[in-house]
């Protein structure tokens, strides 16, 4: 072994132990252009992507206790780490990602709050909504009732004083 595999070893690893969730990828062809327009809208939502050797990465998820399927790593390999508390903002910027060029990343799988989740159950996810969405959506469904009760209140209160008003006119 090199003197550059363990360094490299250790760093993949390290990576693996320091994110919250990672999403694992194999690709064909990945050009340097369409690579950093995907780091960059990664690096947005708190994540960073990573080309890895395929051993290099067996193994340091091995040393991470995460066990991943040789057989499903087919072509390059490139990794999500996952820093930020909501997974499903970097693995929806993922599937959108891949699909607006042309399908170059096939999800393989993913690593979600320490269980290994398939990647088309990741894509289903994916489609959920985000936590601040839910947020939103919950508020929506605290305030409708009562702007409904306030709507139900003035057309209450509007239709007698419309009668008033029509009667004092005539």
């Amino acid at each position: 072994m090199r003197k550059e595999k363990p360094l490299l070893l250790d760093e993949i690893k390290e990576k693996i132990d320091g994110s919250k969730a990672m999403i694992i990828a194999s690709y064909d062809k990945l050009e340097p252009n369409t690579s950093w327009a995907f780091r960059d809208l990664l690096g947005k939502s708190g994540s960073q992507f990573e080309v890895v050797k395929k051993r290099v990465f067996l193994k340091a998820a091995e040393k991470s206790g995460v066990k991943i399927d040789e057989a499903l790593l087919k072509g390059h390999v490139g990794v999500v780490f996952i820093s930020g508390d909501d997974a499903m903002v970097p693995a929806k910027a993922v599937f959108k990602f891949s699909e607006e060029n042309g399908n170059i990343l096939q999800v393989v799988c993913g690593q979600v709050e320490g269980k290994l989740v398939p990647g088309s159950e990741l894509e289903e996810l994916s489609k959920l909504p985000g936590i601040d969405e839910m947020r939103a959506i919950m508020l929506g469904l605290f305030t409708s009732p009562m702007s409904q009760m306030l709507s139900v209140i003035e057309a209450a209160l509007a239709g007698p004083l419309s009668v008033i008003n029509e009667k004092s006119e005539s």
